[in-house]
C-alpha cells in the first residue's frame, strides 16, 4: 500500500444528523478538517447513506455547513459498512490511499463497522474522537445515552490491534492530515 492520506466523511447528511448529539458541533470540527484537508490536498472522499434517503431530497444532501466539490469522490451506500456494494476500494485504489482518517454518523453503525472494515482491508485508520456523532439508543430496556455511545466507539477504535497497522483516535485539531 502507499503511504498517502484521505479524510472520509460518513454520513453527514440533513437526514442523518437532525436527532445526533452535538451535531452542530461535529458538523463545524468535520468543515474545518475538510477545510484543512483541501488547503493540504490531502484526498475528501464523501459516503452518503444512499438506501434510507432518495438522492437530491433534502435529508439525502449533506448538513450545512459541509459541501461537497465537485471533483471530490462521492460514494453512495446502503448498509452500514461503506465497503460493502460500493465502489470505495476501487476509489481509494485511484487515489493510492494507505490511511483514512475518519468523521462522520452514526458512531455506533456506520462509523464504527466501516472502521473495522477498512482495518480488516489493511488501511492504517485514525478515528476523528470529536468529529463523529450519533444519536441515544435503548437495547433491551436500558437507555444508552449519544456520549457514552461516542466514548465507547472511541474507547473500542483506540484499542483495536492488528499486525503491521496503526489506529488511533485524535482529536479534529491534533490529527495529522
Amino acid at each position: 500500500m502507499s503511504s498517502s492520506t484521505a479524510l472520509l466523511v460518513i454520513d453527514l447528511q440533513v437526514g442523518v444528523v437532525e436527532e445526533c448529539f452535538d451535531a452542530q458541533g461535529v458538523l463545524a470540527r468535520t468543515a474545518a478538517l475538510v477545510g484543512r484537508a483541501r488547503s493540504s490536498n490531502v484526498p475528501v472522499v464523501w459516503v452518503q447513506d444512499h438506501g434510507g434517503f432518495a438522492e437530491g431530497t433534502p435529508a439525502w444532501e449533506l448538513a450545512a455547513p459541509l459541501s461537497r466539490h465537485p471533483d471530490e469522490p462521492l460514494v453512495r451506500k446502503a448498509f452500514r459498512d461503506s465497503f460493502v456494494e460500493t465502489n470505495l476500494v476501487d476509489v481509494l485504489g485511484v487515489l493510492d490511499v494507505s490511511r483514512l482518517v475518519v468523521a462522520g454518523a452514526q458512531s455506533d453503525y456506520c462509523i464504527r463497522t466501516t472502521t473495522q472494515a477498512a482495518a480488516v482491508a489493511g488501511f492504517d485508520v485514525t478515528l476523528v474522537s470529536d468529529a463523529h456523532t450519533t444519536t441515544e439508543a435503548e437495547h433491551a430496556g436500558v437507555h444508552i445515552p449519544a456520549q457514552q455511545i461516542i466514548a465507547h466507539t472511541n474507547m473500542y477504535f483506540q484499542g483495536l490491534r492488528y499486525p503491521g497497522q496503526r489506529f488511533g483516535i485524535e482529536t479534529h485539531r491534533d490529527v495529522e492530515l
